[in-house]
């Protein structure tokens, strides 16, 4: 018998090139595809060589065309840090929008379920601590995080608009934090930009006064959280993150402890809109995935500064900003 095969959008990302290894691991056929817009073909030149994998270079926001059966849709094409999508913020809105329209087409064409991945920006500055599926976010959607803010609340709608309507099998994940190998130097985000600048000697840079709040999961852990919600049989949102609670200052502070460097924090101002706070509440995700992060902070934070060293030089160099 025939592999069930699954397309992934996104599939030369971070995320996206982690999931791909999983379903190959699972025993499927994957189909990778990404327009490479801020993927890397690094992160899945190791498949090239499979039989099970498949690789189409294009932009889904333009018709999504694959021949063949395929039972699963993961869509997780979409820049997804500060950099990125301040600087592509027409790209970031079509890929959501139009994007996701797309699939939504193609999966009803080809019977597939489709999960699409959102994000726990959808909750924006929250007023609400932790984070639960049912808060509604407070969220401005013309500031410089709205374009991709309201992307994935738009991603959110039309998926349901199209599971209602449709009788589309549709799932919904709301990623917190996550780190690991393959994150992008130069992508903005605090990690990668904290284990950067400690690892070119330089001191490391907290915006505000360094009390907001973030929650990191590791990204074995949020893969296992994905591949548990596809299987499932629940279509409203849940949150898949860690919530082990960390102020910035201190984030930096482990940061300089694991790298072994004598930086010090220097502070710059909060951009506008940063969210003062981020955990996520995971009851639903332990309740129906029977899900929790297994991987503790200390034990993740290592592995990704193993994969960061291993960088070449000009990987290193490539990237001096970050807006978180």
């Amino acid at each position: 018998m025939a592999n069930k095969r699954v397309l992934i959008t996104g599939a030369a990302g971070f995320l996206g090139s982690h999931l791909c290894d999983r379903f190959i691991k699972e025993g499927y056929d994957v189909v990778g595809m990404d327009n490479l817009i801020t993927g890397d073909l690094r992160n899945i030149e190791h498949l090239f060589k499979l039989k099970e994998f498949e690789f189409y270079h294009h932009d889904v926001s333009k018709f999504v065309h694959v021949s063949g059966p395929i039972d699963y849709i993961l869509h997780f094409a979409s820049p997804a840090s500060p950099i990125d999508y301040l600087k592509i913020p027409i790209q970031t809105l079509k890929v959501g929008s139009l994007g996701t329209h797309n699939l939504l087409g193609f999966a009803r064409v080809k019977k597939a379920r489709i999960l699409v991945a959102s994000t726990s920006e959808v909750y924006g500055d929250p007023t609400v601590h932790p984070q639960t599926e049912e808060y509604w976010g407070n969220v401005n959607p013309i500031g410089p995080r709205g374009v991709y803010d309201e992307a994935k609340r738009f991603q959110e709608a039309i998926t349901m608009a199209y599971h209602t309507y449709h009788g589309l099998e549709t799932r919904i994940i709301r990623i917190f934090n996550t780190y690991g190998p393959r994150m992008r130097l130069n992508d903005g985000r605090v990690l990668p930009a904290f284990i950067g600048q400690a690892l070119r000697g330089e001191d490391l840079t907290v915006f505000g006064d360094g009390s907001q709040t973030r929650s990191f999961c590791y990204v074995d852990d949020l893969v296992e959280g994905i591949y548990r919600l596809l299987k499932s049989d629940y279509v409203y949102p849940v949150n898949i993150g860690n919530p082990a609670e960390i102020t910035i200052a201190q984030f930096g502070e482990e940061i300089i402890k694991l790298t072994g460097t004598k930086q010090k924090l220097i502070y710059k101002a909060l951009p506008q809109d940063d969210p003062k706070q981020r955990k996520p509440d995971i009851s639903r995700a332990q309740e129906i995935l029977n899900w929790e992060p297994k991987i503790n902070r200390e034990e993740g934070l290592k592995l990704t500064y193993e994969y960061f060293k291993s960088l070449p030089q000009e990987d290193l160099y490539r990237t001096a900003h970050r807006f978180d």
